[in-house]
C-alpha cells in the first residue's frame, strides 16, 4: 500500500522538493513553448490572463462564468495566470512522484510521465472549460472535437515535457 500524497512528499531527501519543483516548471515551460508554436502557427491558444482572470473572481466568490473572456478583467490577471499556471504545473510533478513513487526521481521512465500529462487533461475538461464557459469538454465551443484533440494533446506535450525536465535533471546530477 502507498503512502498518502503529503506524507510522502514531506518524506523525500533533501533536495527532492526542489527537483519536483524544477520538473514541474520545465514541463511547463516545454508546454509554453508549444502554444507558442501553435500561435505562431496560427493555431488559437487560451490567454494565461484568462486564468488569472478566473482565479481572479474566485477570490471574490464567483466560481463559474457564461464567458471568462466577457467577465471583468481583474487587475494582474496576466500575472496571476501565468503564476497558477506554474503552480498547477509543479503540483502536477509532484502528483507524478506520488503514483510513481520516488525511485522515479532517479530513474525516470516515459509511461508514468506520460500517463500522468495525459490524465491531467482531466482538470480542463471537467473543471477549467466549464467553470470558464466552455462547458464540459470544450462542449460549449465552436469545434468541440478539436478543441478536446487540442486539450489532449497539449497534455500529452506537458507528460513529454515531465520525461524531459526529469532526464535532463539526472544528466545535470
Amino acid at each position: 500500500m502507498t503512502s498518502p500524497p503529503l506524507p510522502l512528499l514531506l518524506s523525500l531527501p533533501p533536495g527532492a522538493l526542489g527537483h519536483i519543483a524544477l520538473i514541474g516548471i520545465g514541463a511547463t515551460a516545454i508546454l509554453d513553448l508549444w502554444l507558442m508554436a501553435l500561435r505562431r502557427a496560427g493555431v488559437p491558444t487560451q490567454p494565461m490572463a484568462w486564468i488569472g482572470r478566473w482565479v481572479g473572481h474566485m477570490a471574490r466568490g464567483r466560481f463559474a462564468h457564461a464567458s471568462i473572456g466577457q467577465a471583468p478583467a481583474v487587475p494582474g490577471e496576466a500575472v496571476l495566470g501565468w503564476l497558477v499556471h506554474y503552480a498547477v504545473g509543479i503540483a502536477f510533478a509532484a502528483l507524478l512522484v506520488v503514483i510513481a513513487g520516488p525511485g522515479w526521481l532517479l530513474a525516470p521512465s516515459w509511461e508514468p510521465a506520460l500517463g500522468v500529462g495525459v490524465a491531467t487533461v482531466l482538470m480542463p475538461w471537467f473543471v477549467m472549460q466549464p467553470a470558464m464557459g466552455a462547458g464540459i469538454a470544450a462542449s460549449r465551443t465552436a469545434a468541440p472535437f478539436q478543441n478536446r484533440l487540442r486539450s489532449l494533446a497539449n497534455h500529452l506535450v506537458f507528460g513529454i515535457g515531465l520525461l524531459v525536465s526529469a532526464l535532463a535533471l539526472q544528466a545535470l546530477r
